[in-house]
């Protein structure tokens, strides 16, 4: 996994670093494991646009991935790594002995041919699947349930993981990729590794178009509007447009947004950093 640069020899190529896909090994995807994927561009079931700047965007299938890895104790052999149009990290094939396929999130370092298992019992190994009681204190983590069954939600990304720091009677403490640190229920499932793409982070589109292939249309600031459309716009020449706000008049940069009794604060050890 690696950035090439291109050359110059478009504007659009000049600044342009990009994917190598290296370790994509198939351009086909699974014909059993795609669903049709439909757009919104940003508009509600009565046609109304609920959010601005959405809209366009290449076609695209969607990947059924297995977050939940339920099928405990049976080998899969991994088949390929390959791209997902809709996640900025790898997905893997899995093929398992009884003749099942799914896919997963590639963790990194995963090869074709390599033997993966989930359920309790099973190695620490990249790839597998475990609950956070088995898995051994230090661990690098990824594709991490909240709740028991429900599949997995935290670290998920490019390049992301977590790390089992501590083990608590029934909870386990991870430490999240944003600095959090919170307690999970020890019967949680989480998948050993970091996930794949690391290098996505250096990526860099090089021109306005890329955002557009992604179904991104342009975002226009809130202080060049008028003041019947922004609370920051209006005034005199290229005015600074006072109090940072949203378009609904919600204070920005550093006004706390969060619930004061969500109930998942309990968990919560140590908040974000800044």
């Amino acid at each position: 996994m690696a950035v090439k640069k291109l050359r110059p020899t478009t504007p659009g190529q000049r600044f342009k670093y990009a994917s190598t896909f290296e370790e994509i090994t198939t351009s086909t995807p699974e014909k059993s494991l795609i669903a049709t994927k439909s757009k919104s561009g940003g508009r509600n079931n009565t046609g109304k646009m609920t959010m601005r700047y959405i809209g366009g965007g290449h076609k695209r299938k969607y990947r059924v991935i297995d977050f939940k890895r339920d099928k405990h104790n049976i080998p899969a052999r991994v088949a390929s790594v390959e791209y997902d149009p809709n996640r900025s990290a790898r997905i893997a094939l899995l093929v398992y002995a009884d003749g099942e396929k799914r896919y997963i999130v590639a963790p990194n370092g995963i090869a074709v041919d390599q033997t993966v298992m989930s359920g309790p019992g099973v190695e620490p190994e990249v790839g597998n699947a475990m609950l956070l009681s088995e898995i051994p204190l230090g661990t690098i983590i990824h594709n991490i349930e909240l709740r028991p069954g429900q599949g997995g939600k935290m670290a998920r990304s490019a390049g992301s993981y977590a790390q089992l720091v501590a083990r608590e009677e029934k909870y386990v403490v991870i430490k999240l990729p944003s600095g959090e640190t919170r307690m999970i229920l020890t019967t949680c499932m989480a998948t050993i590794g970091a996930v794949s793409n690391s290098d996505h982070m250096l990526e860099r589109s090089g021109k306005a178009g890329k955002s557009r292939w992604l179904g991104r249309r342009p975002r226009v600031r809130g202080v060049v509007m008028n003041p019947v459309d922004h609370p920051m716009g209006g005034g005199e020449g290229r005015s600074s447009g006072g109090h940072p706000r949203s378009r609904k008049g919600l204070p920005s940069k550093g006004y706390k947004t969060r619930a004061p009794k969500k109930q998942s604060s309990k968990y919560i050890i140590e908040r974000r950093k800044k």
